[in-house]
């Protein structure tokens, strides 16, 4: 196939099948679908089915330009449940968190940061989180949207982490994934600009990132039809178990320096 092969990516000690891009477009169908039926889940999934077929220095620029496509599709199938309260101090703080990720990515081990996301999400997921109202909540929100989308430039997929903050709020499941994929949307955004900046180029990956994209919508409008026919009974309890069993595997990959 070698007109088919001439559009997929290359590079010095790499180059890309046509097998192996089929299933990158699967792969990003079935974890588009993932998160918009559960609520989460298919971004750390499709990092995790990436890094085996993707060289690491394009891992997380590519795995953000994805995440953005089927982030911004469900944004837009959801969008009358959006809760604007959240997204504008989250955006504010997710700006100047992305700033400082980008300034330090190159500094700090990302074994400790795992680490620190592990203790993060399991509290997130099982502790009591403080009643803030009023200028106290958009402040955590702020701080939310810095801490997560510093972290979201070394660690790739922090779609726990936002589902955490909007955990939160006990919102119903069509509003918490209305206003999680609009905040994701938005810090996968900064991320691609700002490793634009730093110089990657995009652009050798631009058609598979096309075909991945596509496949994550249509994974996005049968996850969201799933969504829209299941109960809110238990969301919650199911959220909570998704997040510990992201930090578990988590905990397994900061933990591999050690072992």
């Amino acid at each position: 196939m070698p007109d088919l092969a001439a559009l997929l990516p290359a590079g010095p000690g790499f180059a890309l099948g046509p097998g192996s891009a089929l299933l990158l477009v699967l792969l990003s169908a079935f974890t588009a679908l993932l998160t918009a039926g559960l609520g989460l889940g298919g971004g750390v999934l499709l990092l995790g089915g990436m890094a085996f077929l993707v060289p690491p220095a394009a891992l997380i620029p590519v795995h953000g330009v994805v995440q953005i496509g089927a982030n911004a599709g469900r944004t837009w199938l959801l969008r009358q449940h959006t809760d604007h309260g959240i997204l504008l101090p989250f955006a504010i703080g997710a700006l100047a968190g992305t700033l400082a990720g980008g300034s330090l990515a190159l500094q700090l081990p990302p074994h400790w940061l795992n680490l620190a996301l592990v203790l993060f999400i399991l509290w997130a997921a099982w502790g009591r989180w403080p009643a803030l109202r009023g200028r106290a909540e958009r402040a955590g929100l702020w701080a939310g949207g810095l801490g997560i989308s510093f972290l979201s430039m070394f660690v790739g997929a922090t779609g726990p982490l936002v589902a955490s903050l909007m955990k939160s709020r006990a919102m119903d499941r069509q509003r918490h994934m209305a206003t999680f994929s609009a905040c994701m949307t938005l810090q996968h955004g900064l991320k691609i600009a700002a490793f634009g900046l730093f110089g990657f180029q995009f652009a050798p990956w631009l058609p598979l990132l096309a075909a991945m994209i596509a496949s994550g919508f249509i994974g996005t409008w049968l996850g969201e039809r799933w969504l829209a026919g299941r109960s809110d009974a238990g969301f919650q309890r199911v959220l909570a178990w998704l997040l510990t069993a992201m930090a578990l595997q988590l905990l397994w990959q900061a933990t591999a320096p050690f072992r």
